[in-house]
């Protein structure tokens, strides 16, 4: 069982459907008996940092997240749920995250971006380079398009976790991976039959 942690902020019905279309039961949870039991665990999220590590905090799910991780068990973060898991974030005053991994959320450089005619938030499809190979990423091509809406990317200290880079204006880390974790700034669940195959991925990821 697949459990996709509800904390108020995420896409959680469009993830659930996702994983149901490629055969991976899936419930969308705030118990944490019922995170705790699962074999896999999703941190979805939409919204502002700053909110949410309050609703995780509110509805007592911080230290759900933090035992899953702990326990070795597969662990996807997705979008915002891949930010959370870094020790700080710029968006909006500085904001304490999980510090699963050592690095910082920052804004992308309006300036700079709009001299190439690029805009904010980045929006819609673009390219992921895989930089290592992850279980999540078997039967994909080295540069597949994903979907993406974000004003905001993370910078991890340790360069080892970098699993996929994407260019907007400059590379940035759109995927990390380390040990049992997987997180990406894209959205599989709104990538088509790329995102689909990533799902499948995880679910069958032990």
């Amino acid at each position: 069982m697949i459990a996709i942690i509800d904390y108020d902020m995420g896409n959680l019905r469009s993830v659930q459907k996702a994983f149901e279309a490629v055969g991976h039961q899936a419930v969308v949870t705030r118990d944490p008996a019922t995170i705790s039991d699962a074999s896999h665990v999703v941190l979805p999220g939409v919204g502002a940092f700053g909110n949410c590590m309050e609703n995780l905090k509110r509805y007592e799910l911080e230290m759900p997240v933090r035992q899953a991780i702990a326990s070795g068990k597969p662990f996807l973060g997705i979008c915002l749920g891949l930010q959370l898991l870094f020790s700080k974030s710029e968006e909006y005053g500085t904001h304490q995250g999980l510090g699963i991994f050592p690095g910082i959320v920052k804004r992308f450089p309006a300036d700079s971006l709009a001299m190439r005619g690029l805009k904010i938030p980045h929006m819609g499809w673009n390219t992921i380079n895989i930089q290592q190979s992850s279980p999540l990423l078997a039967h994909m091509a080295p540069e597949n398009h994903m979907y993406f809406v974000h004003s905001y990317y993370v910078e991890p200290e340790d360069q080892q976790v970098i699993c996929t880079t994407t260019d907007y204006g400059f590379p940035f880390v759109s995927s990390v991976w380390k040990d049992n974790i997987f997180a990406a700034q894209f959205h599989p669940e709104k990538s088509q039959q790329i995102g689909l195959q990533l799902f499948h991925n995880f679910g069958n990821w032990h």
